[in-house]
């Protein structure tokens, strides 16, 4: 028996040791090493910060384009997806309050070219993207809403789209509706 618990007490000791100071220390200097030194990289409007490039924010005002639905209403200290299912009926009531009140918001859209991630929350509750087709659907509401040229607002779109070579190309709503701000 002491032949087998003295290795297995050590081994425990150094793996604690190990996943609680080692492990942390290492994960602390790598974030240290990305932009924003693992704090976020603060987006500002007049030298005040209004968000955070990674932490999606709920925007209701039509004259605005909407990101994501959030599971946890963008508290980023509860980052949480919903964990129902599709096939959960509480769900699926939520997801067509959701169309129907894209429907109501954007007259003239069908269900049908509505994208899921306008009406589906992600996995963490805090997704800050949306896809250039989500922006492009929006366009005639923020138009309206503001009374522009939707041409002009589509080139706005189009300069916000980030291209990402590891997967769909996004814009960033905050990012997006500061810039719509600026605009006369």
């Amino acid at each position: 028996m002491k032949k087998y618990f003295s290795p297995a007490v050590r081994l425990s000791l150094l793996m604690l040791v190990f996943c609680s100071v080692i492990y942390f220390i290492m994960v602390s200097l790598v974030a240290k090493l990305v932009p924003g030194g693992g704090d976020g990289v603060p987006v500002k409007k007049n030298g005040v910060t209004v968000g955070y490039e990674l932490i999606g924010q709920k925007f209701t005002d039509d004259k605005y384009f909407m990101g994501r639905p959030s599971a946890v209403d963008y508290n980023a200290s509860g980052s949480a997806g919903s964990n129902k299912g599709p096939s959960n009926p509480d769900y699926l009531k939520t997801v067509q309050e959701r169309i129907d009140s894209f429907l109501v918001h954007n007259p003239g859209v069908t269900r049908e070219q509505i994208p899921a991630e306008l009406v589906t929350a992600s996995g963490s509750g805090l997704d800050p993207h949306i896809s250039p087709a989500s922006a492009y659907l929006q366009v005639p509401r923020v138009a309206r809403e503001r009374g522009m040229d939707e041409e002009k607002l589509k080139a706005l779109v189009g300069q916000h789209i980030e291209t990402n070579p590891l997967g769909p190309d996004v814009l960033n709503v905050l990012k997006l509706n500061l810039a719509l701000d600026t605009m006369k």
